[in-house]
């Protein structure tokens, strides 16, 4: 089993102060690029996630310009709503005159993936940057370069802030490098702006490698608790309460682990879980490598093995008094997440309770005081599309934002939820109009829910860690569900027909009992 510090890598100094796991995506980024200072005109400041999208819903506002509107792109009430893919991509190019909005680099990178890989945008940019800004020319005009090399790196910067894991791919990474080299080869002061950029990029995919090389070690040890019972009973001595008897430090230990994993999920992981076939793109090969999604995946398998996890620990005791007491200790441990923020750990600790094997336990629920425990599924409660969490949501959302410590700025959501809301956002809307134009409106909000989500992973835990604590949460071993159904039935037998040839077939498959 692996030591806590190999589970939990120590946070990494960076002057931003990322999170626990990881320093990618700063909430405002390392501003300006040059050392001299810049006019707004020539290179807009780029404000915190929070304050990309504006209280009426996101901010569309692109500065309109009689040749946007005539160059592919389509407007109304100075709102951009399509355009065709070349016209959106040359939106993105900053000129001279002009440096896109934050607003709009962030929807367009997130969504552009939908129809082309990140590389092929990448080789578009850097060629659209060298030809049109004559970078190519090293006897090009000195005072044009000065105007338009910190754009682009500016534009290169907010990318790999934004989606580092872009650029693990070769491709992605040699086009960055070779345009930065010609940015870099024009003065001193952008061969430094330059390093630090592909420094920082550099530490992040490295910091990223580190956290699946844990993963990948967890996932390999984890084995299922019958089995450790049966080979090594006395290794499994203890139990959650033993380990913590406090709900309240319980619920903090949760909070880190679930702020950690959430740190890791990229913004472009929401797309490309749901990546289809392009009806314009004829490259039939190799679209689904565009479905990388590991660190999505990998917080969906936590809360799942959180809700086995509280199951496991209810099924164990063999006394009902115990089994009841470990019922009010998670009731105790969910209320205390629902106060911190914690939604996600909340509601894995409620699926775990209401589990079959642990909610046919009527004996046991008989001895618990469920009154606390009524009014958290209330609160979680599924109907009207989850009103009451979603009331819940919003309101721990605006403490968030008015927040003076960094307890009232937790916010974890429900990820599942979360995930589906953006599932049925994406179903719901064609991404191409009939016309071929890409339907940006969709996406400035699927870019608003996600842009939400990336202020929330941003918070940095408050709370002590416990590398104990910690550690049984992540490793401990669980039951399966059919071990969690023979436990159950051990405890309180079968009550009819079926559960008994159920009891039966498990204790001759999972004991070798008849």
């Amino acid at each position: 089993m692996e030591s806590p510090s190999e589970i939990l890598p120590e946070r990494e100094e960076q002057q931003w102060k990322p999170s626990v796991y990881s320093n990618i995506t700063p909430v405002c980024f390392p501003s300006p690029l040059i050392e001299k200072p810049i006019g707004k005109e020539s290179m807009p400041q780029t404000p915190p996630f929070s304050a990309m999208f504006d209280s009426s819903g996101y901010n569309r506002n692109l500065y309109q310009s009689a040749e946007d509107s005539c160059g592919g792109l389509y407007y109304h009430d100075n709102n951009l709503l399509s355009g065709s893919l070349e016209a959106l991509i040359q939106h993105l190019v900053p000129n001279v005159d002009y440096y896109p909005d934050r607003t709009y680099i962030f929807t367009f990178l997130l969504s552009s993936r939908l129809f082309m890989h990140p590389y092929e945008l990448m080789a578009k940019v850097c060629h659209l940057c060298v030809e049109h800004q004559q970078l190519s020319d090293p006897d090009s005009d000195k005072n044009q370069m000065r105007k338009i090399a910190p754009k682009i790196l500016q534009l290169l910067t907010e990318w790999t802030e934004t989606f580092p894991y872009d650029f693990r791919d070769e491709r992605m990474m040699r086009n960055l490098k070779d345009l930065a080299h010609r940015i870099a080869s024009g003065e001193e002061t952008y061969r430094k702006n330059v390093q630090q950029m592909m420094q920082c990029l550099i530490r992040k995919l490295a910091t990223l490698s580190q956290y699946e090389e844990v993963l990948a070690k967890i996932s390999s040890t984890s084995t299922d608790r019958l089995t450790v019972l049966k080979t090594k009973p006395q290794s499994i001595q203890r139990d959650i309460i033993t380990i913590c008897n406090d709900p309240y430090t319980l619920a903090q230990q949760l909070t880190h682990i679930e702020l950690e994993r959430l740190n890791y999920i990229g913004p472009e992981e929401f797309v490309q879980a749901f990546v289809q076939k392009d009806p314009l793109d004829n490259d039939k090969s190799c679209y689904t490598e565009r479905k990388k999604t590991r660190n999505l995946e990998a917080y969906v398998e936590w809360f799942n093995r959180l809700s086995y996890l509280v199951a496991t620990e209810i099924c164990m005791p063999v006394k009902k008094k115990h089994r009841a007491r470990m019922i009010e200790y998670f009731i105790d441990v969910a209320r205390e997440c629902f106060n911190i923020g914690n939604f996600n750990s909340l509601m894995a600790i409620i699926s775990g309770m209401n589990m079959s094997p642990v909610s046919r336990l009527k004996k046991t629920w008989a001895k618990v005081k469920t009154a606390k425990f009524d009014i958290l599924e209330h609160q979680m409660d599924p109907s009207s599309n989850f009103y009451n969490y979603r009331t819940a949501l919003r309101g721990a959302a605006q403490r968030s934002l008015t927040a003076h410590s960094s307890r009232e700025k937790i916010v974890i959501p429900f990820f599942s939820l979360l995930i589906k809301d953006i599932y049925f956002l994406n179903e719901g809307c064609a991404n191409r109009l009939p016309n071929g134009h890409v339907n940006f409106e969709k996406f400035w909000e699927l870019a608003k829910q996600v842009s939400e989500f990336m202020t929330w992973k941003q918070v940095e835990c408050p709370f002590e860690r416990d590398r104990k604590i910690l550690q049984y949460l992540l490793t401990v071993p669980v039951f399966s569900e059919d071990a969690l159904y023979l436990a159950s039935y051990e405890s309180e037998g079968p009550e009819n027909h079926i559960e008994k040839d159920r009891w039966k077939s498990l204790r001759s498959s999972l004991l070798g009992r008849v």
